[in-house]
């Protein structure tokens, strides 16, 4: 295979399905498996979800949170407890019915997601007001039935996620927790992954199922369509009155708890694929990348070979003892014109070349993903000139993709300027809207959804589809 073949060979804006494909399967991310509707993550993939694994598991047990794992199986009964959360699900659910030629008493759900097994827990752990909270999160995957109609991390019948289920004796407890994580969310995808979010809550529609609401970060992506990139649930006592979850009060009387759920899952890869990938293939903001700094040693004589290796080994130390996450590339099956369009396909942020002529003036050839600019730093200040330049990209993709979905976001005034900025642009489109009937009808003739309530409801106005007036302001758009 040729360096070219090794390429994308369409364009982001002219197709962006082949264009995504592509980029998943030539940079390594991921493959198609045999099992219709699953996929195969790949080495490169895994240590992008492990980098934001990382993140987010330190920042959540900074406050307090531990890691468990409940079972994969949980019985039918359980499912039912909770009737909203059943019927929301029972569609999605894949049903273990025997082993092997005999049959089980009871059907097994293949988990669509835990509330009702960990609940059943909980139940047994919860005795007293001393025992609460419970704070706990699950790293695992889940199946839903998702068989046709699937692209890789976006939507697939099996994905890795984590899942928050915390207990609280007071419902200002479960709303404060609620709101923690959905900022703990935000810095996450913002601060680490480069991409802008609107926060906010769901419409009753669009809610979990079982939650008394829930709470979301949304992003866009540049083809226009919306992406929920996380959420964060108040459950109420929806949960915890069918699975009496109860505890004694320091007023000695019996209580039910209050609880609350979150997740968010690899979906948030496909988001930074599309919003920061262009036509050479992946773009990996820095602080997420699991390589920052690739090394490139060029040499053409055997002669000058273990000099420039010299050289790229010492920078990698110091990179590595300043926190820079590294790879010298010394492989010899391989041309440097090979190696820099497999990194640049991977997305790694920064590339340094060293070579006879490097070597020479005592310096080093440095490439940026995010522009392609090449330049040449002196040797003994270049840990601290690609730290600097490390956190320029990552702030450059942040800038970018807010100019972007800035771009993306209209406001529509009634019902046929939404459709017209809907079919001609995208994005989200901000208007008022009055109840959950009107949703419906705006979902039916368009395909947009409600993406979140705005924070802002210092205004009302009229409604888009019925221009009832005193309605609240929406963000809609048509999502993946």
């Amino acid at each position: 295979m040729s360096a070219k073949d090794l390429g994308i060979t369409v364009k982001k804006d002219e197709n962006l399905s082949e264009w995504y494909t592509q980029v998943i399967t030539k940079a390594q991310m991921a493959d198609y498996s045999s099992a219709k509707g699953f996929m195969v993550l790949m080495p490169y993939g895994y240590a992008i979800w492990e980098s934001i694994k990382e993140y987010f598991d330190k920042r959540i047990k900074e406050i307090g949170h531990k890691n468990a794992y409940f079972p994969l199986l949980i019985p039918e009964r359980l499912l039912r407890k909770e009737t909203e959360h059943f019927a929301g699900f029972t569609p999605e659910v894949f049903w273990v019915t025997h082993t092997g030629d005999r049959e089980l008493g009871e059907k097994l759900a293949v988990r669509p997601t835990s509330e009702t097994i960990i609940y059943e827990s909980y139940s047994r752990w919860v005795n007293s007001w001393r025992d609460l909270p419970i704070l706990i999160n699950v790293w695992n995957s889940v199946v839903r039935a998702e068989i046709t109609g699937t692209r890789p991390f976006l939507r697939t019948s099996e994905f890795l996620w984590q899942e928050g289920h915390t207990v609280h004796e007071s419902e200002k407890e479960a709303e404060t927790e609620v709101m923690t994580i959905l900022e703990i969310y935000k810095q996450l995808v913002e601060d680490q992954l480069a991409i802008p979010v609107l926060t906010g809550r769901k419409t009753e529609r669009e809610k979990f199922k079982g939650a008394v609401y829930t709470t979301t970060l949304e992003a866009i992506m540049p083809d226009g369509k919306a992406l929920q990139m996380g959420t964060s649930h108040h459950l109420g006592q929806n949960f915890s009155k069918p699975f009496e979850i109860k505890y004694l009060g320091k007023d000695e009387k019996e209580h039910f708890a209050w609880t609350t759920s979150w997740g968010v899952s690899w979906r948030v890869i496909g988001a930074l694929i599309l919003s920061h990938g262009d036509d050479k293939g992946l773009m990996l903001p820095p602080r997420i990348a699991p390589t920052q700094v690739v090394l490139v040693p060029i040499f053409y004589k055997e002669a000058d070979k273990e000099s420039i290796l010299k050289v790229i080994r010492e920078l990698a130390e110091e990179l590595e003892r300043a926190g820079v996450r590294t790879y010298v590339d010394n492989r010899t099956q391989y041309t440097p014109g090979w190696k820099y369009h497999e990194w640049e396909m991977k997305g790694v942020p920064v590339r340094v070349e060293i070579g006879p002529k490097d070597l020479l003036h005592n310096q080093i050839t440095v490439v940026r993903r995010d522009t392609g600019k090449k330049e040449s730093l002196d040797r003994q200040t270049a840990r601290q000139t690609i730290m600097r330049i490390l956190e320029e990209i990552q702030s450059l993709l942040f800038e970018r993709a807010s100019k972007k979905m800035m771009e993306l976001t209209s406001t529509a005034t009634n019902l046929e300027s939404f459709k017209q900025l809907l079919e001609e642009k995208g994005g989200f489109i901000k208007g008022y809207l009055c109840d959950e009937s009107c949703e419906e009808n705006i979902q039916k003739e368009t395909g947009a959804t409600v993406r979140l309530i705005s924070p802002d409801q210092s205004q009302k106005g009229e409604c888009l589809y019925c221009k009832s007036e005193n309605s609240r302001l929406v963000y809609f758009a048509r999502a993946y």
